[in-house]
């Protein structure tokens, strides 16, 4: 077993590789299941087209897919002077729920990020929109300081306008910096995917992009079970990790929900479980370590059943997979809940055990990421190479508009 020096000690420059810039998709493929696909399977790899995922997918195998829905996030506001000032909504600051925050009206508070901050040093930012045939005044107000975010106060006027709606209104689709350009209008179809329906993420689960709804029902033909579970996805996933070990770097928390009714199937162990998508991956890996926190103390609530970074190379597993999402499930039924909220920040490294998944689908990620580490601790760090050596050679076309993979044991 790795020990925690061994992890923490990892370089990020042994996880590099050249991704020249024409390798990113700017945009995805008219026809989403068109897309490439590579395939890799205990070590071999083939080329193949997304279309072929239901054939291809271990029989009777259970597809577990992340619903969040992504958010207008990014704000723009105008100052008198002409500065323009951009506000990115990262996280609900009060109310702190998803649900609640997007049914508010008059009043918010998210965590943001501010930029060209310096031009803001004090006083309100508003602007006039029209939200539903309504002139709506929205006021954005800077509160305190939270490391490289700010606590932004919105107010806004309008008969029953909620935030949902003002963000709708007067937001943009948040596409990632990486791919060089401002957001187009086609970002709010293209940078969603077609199951999205729980409003929260500032960033897309871009491996379930090329799931159409004829892809879907071809898996249902194909006996291929479909499940839910909601991480709304925060901007951290494109934090870069500027330290030389991956010791020295902070994995931001997301928050998550997973249904009992998920949490039985996964005990029961019937079907082959495939992660569709890094975020479902941390979601379904984090459940284990919440077991084995109730299991030592059934009482733990709130921030004890956070599960931080090094939780799997720091504390011994002492139970089984199945009785762990047991302990979760006698928790849901002492709450009288039906669905387990939580919230992870775990970090998945060379060395990680992984205990719920036989497989996943996810994109091609960026050189030196976390998320090319999750990757490299699924396929072995003899194979991550090769496998990203094939894909360039191969003409696959990289990151969150790019061609996918679907990995298996």
């Amino acid at each position: 077993m790795a020990t925690i020096d061994n992890i923490r000690n990892i370089k990020i420059s042994d996880y590099n590789y050249d991704l020249p810039d024409e390798r990113i998709a700017k945009h995805p493929l008219a026809e989403r299941e068109q897309c490439r696909l590579l395939y890799w399977h205990q070590g071999n790899i083939e080329d193949h087209r997304f279309s072929d995922v239901p054939r291809l997918l271990p029989h009777g195998a259970m597809l577990i897919y992340n619903n969040t829905r992504v958010i207008n996030a990014r704000l723009r506001f105008r100052k008198d002077t002409g500065s323009l000032i951009e506000i990115f909504c990262l996280e609900p600051e009060s109310p702190r729920d998803y649900q609640l925050i997007f049914q508010t009206t008059a009043h918010c508070s998210w965590n943001c990020l501010v930029g060209n901050s310096k031009r803001w040093k004090q006083g309100a930012l508003q602007q006039i929109v029209d939200v539903d045939g309504q002139q709506v005044t929205l006021c954005a107000t800077r509160g305190e300081r939270r490391g490289n975010a700010w606590v932004i106060d919105f107010d806004w006027n309008g008969d029953g306008v909620t935030f949902a709606s003002v963000l709708d209104a007067v937001g943009e689709i948040p596409i990632p910096p990486y791919l060089n350009r401002g957001t187009e209008e086609s970002d709010s179809t293209d940078y969603q995917t077609v199951y999205s329906h729980i409003d929260g993420s500032v960033a897309a689960p871009t491996a379930g992009l090329h799931f159409t709804d004829d892809l879907l029902a071809e898996c249902d033909r194909q006996g291929i079970a479909r499940r839910e579970l909601t991480l709304h996805v925060g901007a951290g996933t494109f934090q870069p990790v500027k330290s030389e070990h991956i010791g020295e770097h902070d994995m931001h928390y997301e928050v998550f929900a997973v249904p009992r009714s998920l949490l039985v199937e996964l005990i029961e162990g019937k079907r082959p479980v495939v992660a569709v998508g890094t975020t479902s991956v941390r979601t379904l890996e984090s459940l284990y370590y919440v077991g084995q926190i109730l299991a030592e103390n059934p009482d733990a609530h709130g921030d004890q059943l956070i599960v931080r970074q090094w939780m799997p190379y720091t504390t011994p597993c002492r139970i089984s997979t199945a009785d762990a999402l047991k302990h979760i499930v006698d928790y849901l039924d002492r709450t009288g809940a039906q669905t387990y909220l939580g919230s992870t920040q775990l970090m998945i490294a060379p060395g990680f055990e992984y205990r719920i998944i036989q497989g996943m689908i996810t994109n091609f990620h960026q050189p030196q990421s976390t998320l090319l580490l999750l990757v490299s601790a699924f396929v072995g760090q003899d194979h991550w190479r090769p496998l990203y050596d094939h894909a360039l050679a191969s003409d696959y076309r990289f990151l969150s508009y790019g061609d996918g993979s679907l990995l298996l044991r």
